[in-house]
């Protein structure tokens, strides 16, 4: 990986003040992030709480939820060091800094939650169940 890479991401960080320890090991790279996500279900935490889960499928394409039954759908693509995701409701891009930690995913956002840290608290490959609000009613 080329170093002028990573540098936005950690400058950023150090010139925000935020205690990023992790970012000493390297971003991964997309290829690492794909071949570490496709296939996979995975539900973050964000300080204690359950903050979503993303289903990561084939071609970059995303299924996202932070409510239950509730999806969007969008897509992940690379930026200088970073991984970013666009959704179909917001095309604004949520870029964050993925690495591994013990086998399981962090990853750190420099934009709209500038610090806010994301960690992997489980992962499987059974889909998301996405049935929609009215489903059932």
């Amino acid at each position: 990986m080329k170093p002028a890479l990573v540098a936005p991401a950690f400058v950023a960080a150090t010139i925000l003040g935020i205690a990023v320890p992790a970012l000493a090991q390297a971003p991964l790279t997309a290829e690492e992030f794909e071949a570490h996500v496709t296939g996979r279900t995975i539900t973050y935490s964000q300080s204690g709480g359950i903050f979503g889960i993303e289903q990561y499928l084939p071609d970059r394409h995303v299924r996202w939820s932070m409510a239950e039954n509730l999806c969007q759908y969008g897509s992940w693509y690379p930026q200088g060091g970073d991984i970013c995701f666009v959704y179909e409701y917001d095309p604004t891009p949520h870029c964050w800094a993925f690495w591994l930690e013990g086998g399981t995913l962090r990853a750190l956002s420099l934009e709209a939650q500038p610090g806010a840290e994301l960690s992997e608290v489980d992962s499987t490959d059974t889909p998301l169940s996405c049935p929609g609000p009215d489903v059932g009613a």
